[in-house]
């Protein structure tokens, strides 16, 4: 029986690291390329460092593109391993009732059946069960660390040796329960304390089919257990190495493809567009003479290139090849943060025509604001109406006030402003509505301040006006947003410094990532 390996990512809540340096250019290092398999890492080295402008423009090979793609493969899984403390691999499981998980399972339970058949026999037939026993041998050398073990190695060797056992076959004289009973053994030798319930139920089996069914299952467990130990030991490798690491592998990308920062160089160039924008219609910056190009400051460029990616349309928009490992993390909090500027609006709204009802009474906001988080869950799907649920959270809102008057002995709100509030509540749908507009420029010039911060956790910008409602929440997405840009700003800062001067100064990037040059 094929032993079924299948493996995913799982990624929990990301937990990046705090990274108080946001300078744009730092000396490029040579460091071992750690590459993570179940049993060893591997590695290479490179000290190479050239910019984008430095390769001419050539014919890329299909190996060559392959290479990258192997080499923004593993990056991405370091960048994961590193910034995520619950990264994990967990078995790829087929969906219930699915059609590939029926015919799995039909194929699995035909194997077992001929399995079964073999050996009830008369006399018993021993071939698949030999190559199970040979399959069992190489799972379980594969836990033990090489040049360790040479005791246990060499005796699951001679124990499980397939060329005696099948003599033994020949001769009727095999022991299926007896190898099984020290396979179980050597197990629960190799396996994590959390198995242990996995090997008694085992050596409570007495169905050897069914025992050898079960071996796999738990060995396959087992092999996961393994892949997970080897990632959460060199986790604390990979964070102090991973600036380096994700340069240097980015480096050699880039030398591969020489086209590889072509969507950042768009991103950055559509956030000076902006900025010049901006510029021309409130006139030149102070200091520029009035016949001179504006001045603009790289760091306030690339903070609202970041800034762009909190409103980014990950539907339609390609995003720059140097965030692509942090894609999935920021469009997640995207959504977070689509759905906290709603509760913001209704807040404000609320507050602003029932003030003077909803004043002194925070169980009364908390409860609509749980109102209008569970009704908003899941609005950034296509499927979602938002008119539709900004109307019910209307109704809700009225629904709770009203009740929370009636306890009180006093009115509830009569059919004129109940209509007023839903209206309201409603017109939040389009997005150039006024309070809408307000509650997303005050949360722009939060991370603004944010991302202007050396350390976000240790000392946090005051909250605008109006994003109370919001503010616990905020913050904690906040200061993932600004470990996220901090840490992508130390990796790629050089190749950032390249493009800004090309872009804002008309400078032809230098051939080597200048380690002095600095974007301020």
């Amino acid at each position: 029986m094929p032993f079924n390996g299948g493996e995913k990512r799982c990624v929990g809540e990301d937990q990046a690291s705090d990274s108080d340096s946001s300078r744009f250019s730092e000396s490029m290092a040579s460091l071992s390329d750690y590459e993570c398999s179940r049993q060893s890492f591997t590695s290479d080295s490179s000290s190479k460092s050239s910019s984008p402008a430095s390769s001419p423009p050539r014919v890329v090979t299909f190996d060559e593109v392959m290479g990258a793609a192997r080499n923004l493969e593993n990056m991405t899984l370091v960048h994961e391993i590193a910034v995520n403390e619950n990264f994990q691999l967990k078995k790829d499981a087929l969906p219930e009732n699915s059609l590939a998980s029926r015919v799995k399972r039909i194929v699995h339970q035909a194997y077992w059946d001929v399995l079964e058949s073999e050996l009830n026999a008369d006399p018993p037939e021993y071939d698949h069960a030999i190559k199970l026993f040979e399959e069992i041998r190489e799972i379980l050398l594969s836990f033990l660390i090489p040049g360790s073990g040479n005791r246990l190695r060499n005796q699951i060797c001679e124990v499980l040796d397939t060329d005696l056992i099948r003599q033994q076959a020949e001769h009727g004289a095999v022991d299926i329960q007896g190898l099984a009973n020290y396979i179980i053994s050597t197990m629960g030798k190799l396996c994590a304390p959390v198995r242990d319930d996995d090997i008694r139920k085992l050596k409570a089996t007495g169905n050897i089919v069914e025992l050898l069914r079960q071996i796999f299952h738990v060995l396959d467990l087992m092999n996961m257990d393994m892949a997970n130990f080897l990632i959460r030991s060199f986790r604390p490798h990979f964070q102090r190495q991973l600036v380096d690491y994700e340069r240097t592998k980015f480096q050699e990308i880039l030398e591969e493809t020489p086209s590889a920062l072509d969507k950042t160089t768009k991103w950055i160039k559509e956030s000076i567009n902006e900025e010049l924008l901006s510029v021309s219609e409130t006139g030149l910056t102070p200091g520029a003479g009035t016949s001179s190009k504006p001045h603009l400051s790289p760091t306030l460029v690339l903070n609202n290139s970041y800034l762009k990616l909190l409103q980014w349309d990950y539907q339609k928009k390609e995003f720059p090849e140097t965030l692509i490992t942090d894609e999935a993390r920021l469009q997640e909090l995207t959504e977070k943060l689509n759905q906290l500027k709603i509760i913001a609006c209704l807040s404000l709204i609320t507050n602003n025509m029932l003030g003077a009802i909803t004043e002194g009474l925070p169980e009364l906001a908390d409860r609509l604001k749980r109102v209008s988080a569970v009704l908003l869950e899941g609005m950034n799907k296509e499927t979602f109406n938002l008119k539709e649920v900004l109307n019910s959270v209307g109704v809700q809102t009225c629904a709770e006030v009203n009740k929370t008057l009636v306890e009180r002995g006093l009115p509830t709100l009569n059919a004129e402003v109940q209509a007023n509030l839903i209206g309201q509540f409603s017109s939040i749908e389009k997005e150039d509505n006024p309070i809408r507009s307000l509650i997303d420029k005050r949360i722009q010039l939060y991370l603004k301040s944010l991302l202007g911060l050396p350390s976000p956790q240790k000392c946090l910008p005051p909250m605008p006006g109006g994003l109370a409602v919001i503010q616990q929440e905020l913050e904690v997405l906040g200061c993932q947003y600004a470990n996220i840009v901090n840490l992508n700003k130390q990796v790629y800062g050089p190749f950032y410094a390249n493009i800004l001067r090309k872009l804002l100064f008309g400078e032809e990037a230098t051939g080597k990532t200048d380690a002095s040059s600095s974007a301020n």
